[in-house]
């Protein structure tokens, strides 16, 4: 795999794990949206307040259907 592959695989499974984290977590969504936002930088992905909400309403529409 090249590096850029990787790098997608990876992002694609920290969005994947914030997902789960604002299904299962019993916090309020601006808690759970914090938390994701630092468990991403703690892996090196800078993600703003707007992306962090995105990615929340992707997942919930997603969940939804």
């Amino acid at each position: 795999m090249s590096n850029l592959s990787l790098l997608y695989a990876f992002i694609g499974g920290a969005i994947v794990g914030a997902g789960a984290a604002v299904l299962f977590a019993p916090e309020k969504g601006e808690d759970v949206r914090a938390r994701i936002t630092e468990l991403l930088r703690k892996k090196g992905i800078i993600c703003s307040d707007n992306e962090i909400d995105a990615l929340v309403e992707q997942l919930t529409t997603e969940i939804d259907d």
